[in-house]
Formats: C-alpha cells, sequence, structure tokens
C-alpha cells in the first residue's frame, strides 16, 4: 500500500511539474540565465544586505541595478545605436571598402612573393555582390533582432530581481526537497556559485579593460569610443576572433579611405596590447584577483575548460552560452565530485 501511494506521488510531482515546465516553456532559458546570473552576483546582494540591515526588496533592487548597469545597459546602448545607424546606413562604403582593396596593388616581401598570385588570386575572387547581398539581410533583421534582444533582457531583470528577493527560501526548500543530505546540496550548489562568481566577474573586468583599451585608439581617429569600446567589450568575449570583429572592419575602412597609417596603427595597438598585454599578461591576473579576493570560498579554474566550455555554449545557445557553457561544466563537475565523496563514504 505503501509503495502504491509513492508511485501515486511520484506520478501526480511528475505530472505537476511538467505542467509548471509547459507553461513557462518560452521563458525558461530566460530563467536558468537569470538564476545564474543572481547566484553569480549574490556576494554583492550579502554586501547590500548588510549596507541595509537585511531589506531584501531594496537589496534585491540594488543589486539588480549594479547588474542591469554593468552588463545589460551598456549592450542595450550599443544595441540601440547601431540599429539607429544601421537604418541610415550606406552601402556604398562597403562596397567602395571591398573595391579598393580589391584593386590595390599589394607587393609582399621578396621572401614570401611566391604567395603573391595566390594573394591576388583570392582577393579577385571576393564576390561584392553577394557580401552587400547578405549585409543587407542582416541590416534589415537586425531591427527584429533588438527588438526580441530587448524583451529578453526586460524579463532576465525581472527575474534576477525576484531570484534575489527569494533565492535563499529557495535554496532552502531545494535543500529539504531533494532526495540528498542538506550538506550535499550545498556542495553543489557552492561549486556552482564560486565558478560562476570568478567567470563572471573576470568576463565583466576583461570586458571593460578591453573596451577601454580600444576607445582610446579609435577615439583618436574619430570615432565614437564609448561605442565602439563596448562593441569591442563584447566581441572579445567570442573565443578565437574576439575583438577582431570590432577592429578589423575599422581598420579595413581607414585603409580604404587613404588611411594606411591610422589602419596599420589600430591593428598594431589592438595586436600588441589588447591582445598581446591585456588579454594574455593582465587577465589571468585578474582572475587570481577575483578569486583570492571577491568569492568566499576560492576556486580552482581551468582556463582552457572554460574556454572551450564558452565555445560550446555559443554554439549550441547564442550569446547567453557564455554564461550557460561554464555553468553546465561547473554542474558536471561538481557532481562528479559529489559522486567520489558519497562512495568514499560507502553512501552510492
Amino acid at each position: 500500500m505503501v509503495n502504491n501511494s509513492r508511485i501515486f506521488f511520484g506520478i501526480f510531482v511528475f505530472f505537476a511539474i511538467s505542467l509548471v515546465i509547459y507553461l513557462f516553456k518560452p521563458f525558461l532559458l530566460n530563467i536558468f540565465i537569470a538564476a545564474l546570473l543572481a547566484v553569480a552576483t549574490s556576494n554583492i546582494n550579502v554586501k547590500f544586505l548588510e549596507l541595509t540591515k537585511n531589506r531584501k526588496t531594496l537589496s534585491a533592487a540594488l543589486t539588480t541595478a549594479v547588474l542591469f548597469l554593468l552588463f545589460i545597459a551598456p549592450f542595450i546602448y550599443a544595441v540601440i545605436e547601431l540599429t539607429r545607424q544601421a537604418a541610415g546606413f550606406n552601402m556604398n562604403n562597403i562596397t567602395n571598402t571591398i573595391d579598393y582593396i580589391k584593386n590595390y596593388d599589394f607587393a609582399l616581401p621578396a621572401s614570401i612573393d611566391f604567395l603573391e598570385p595566390k594573394f591576388k588570386e583570392l582577393i579577385a575572387n571576393i564576390d561584392i555582390k553577394a557580401i552587400s547581398t547578405k549585409i543587407i539581410s542582416n541590416l534589415a533583421n537586425i531591427g527584429k533582432l533588438s527588438a526580441k534582444f530587448l524583451t529578453d533582457m526586460v524579463i532576465i531583470v525581472v527575474f534576477v530581481f525576484f531570484s534575489f528577493v527569494y533565492g535563499n527560501e529557495l535554496v532552502s526548500y531545494l535543500k529539504e526537497a531533494l532526495p540528498m543530505q542538506k550538506e550535499d546540496t550545498q556542495f553543489i550548489l557552492s561549486e556552482v556559485a564560486n565558478v560562476m562568481s570568478v567567470v563572471f566577474f573576470s568576463i565583466i573586468a576583461n570586458m571593460i579593460l578591453q573596451g577601454f583599451l580600444f576607445a582610446i585608439i579609435t577615439m583618436i581617429f574619430g570615432y565614437n569610443g564609448f561605442l565602439t569600446g563596448i562593441v569591442f567589450g563584447f566581441s572579445s568575449l567570442i573565443p578565437v576572433v574576439g575583438g577582431l570583429l570590432a577592429w578589423g572592419p575599422i581598420s579595413l575602412y581607414e585603409f580604404a579611405n587613404g588611411n594606411t597609417v591610422g589602419a596599420i596603427t589600430i591593428a598594431l595597438y589592438t595586436i600588441i596590447m589588447i591582445s598581446i598585454v591585456a588579454d594574455t599578461f593582465l587577465k589571468p591576473l585578474i582572475i587570481k584577483f577575483i578569486n583570492d579576493r571577491l568569492v568566499e570560498i576560492p576556486t580552482k579554474i581551468n582556463e582552457l575548460l572554460i574556454f572551450f566550455a564558452m565555445i560550446a555554449g555559443i554554439t549550441t545557445f547564442g550569446f547567453w552560452g557564455i554564461i550557460l557553457g561554464p555553468a553546465i561544466v561547473t554542474f558536471f563537475l561538481s557532481t562528479i565530485k559529489l559522486y567520489v565523496l558519497l562512495k568514499e563514504r560507502s553512501f552510492v
């Protein structure tokens, strides 16, 4: 009789959970992202709780505002500004730039001049019409994508706020409801929270540093430094190509307009100051500082693993894979660690 009751209750719970998942299906990804952002910035919320004498709503509002200003507001500004500029964009700028590059007489150094025919053939095969058509179609969709992105952002901000307000109650409920010992549940949550905090704050710090450095050089050449800095900062999150998506077109545009010195300066400055100095030497120091000072329990991060997790996350989930990828990998590794601990205790 007891077994029948348990089976019935299990089916009943499964049915209830399925209904809730179906109800919130359009928002599941946004809810998950909001939860991860709340976990990553929970230490900020703890500080605000201390400052506001445990006023949950006020602390949640302040933490959400900080998150919005650090990560979301700059992206929204960039999307709106790029959308506004795309509306009056002159395609002749691109076709003229490509034409100039195709017709430019490149003379390679003597040591590699054997590559010159292949290089010129590669340039000659550039299909301007196909590129222009592709760019026009992307510009036509940018408004639609921007509207969806802004809607998702609003939903995420709302869920982040409520995650801060009711987060402790939800964690306590999970500890009671899950068929695991409380310390085991806390182990997984702590592992994920620590890694997510280090990853998130490292991302923010790296974006700000690289965006600031790129804004300096672009402002010198008359560009909107605030916009180019934001674009470069978010582009730097994309593995492999990274900031090339930001500085490449600008450098080519300067080159096509006869400013060869400017094009080379932008390219060399970005490669040396940002890609080598900032990304290679300063980034590990930033991660170490955040790991030592800003998280409750320092965690060991395999940067190569995080790198591949971000690539896989972007491929699977798009932009938000930057956060989802490391979170999923961390959850998996935490589960493996917990399994080993339980096995040692003869629980499994």
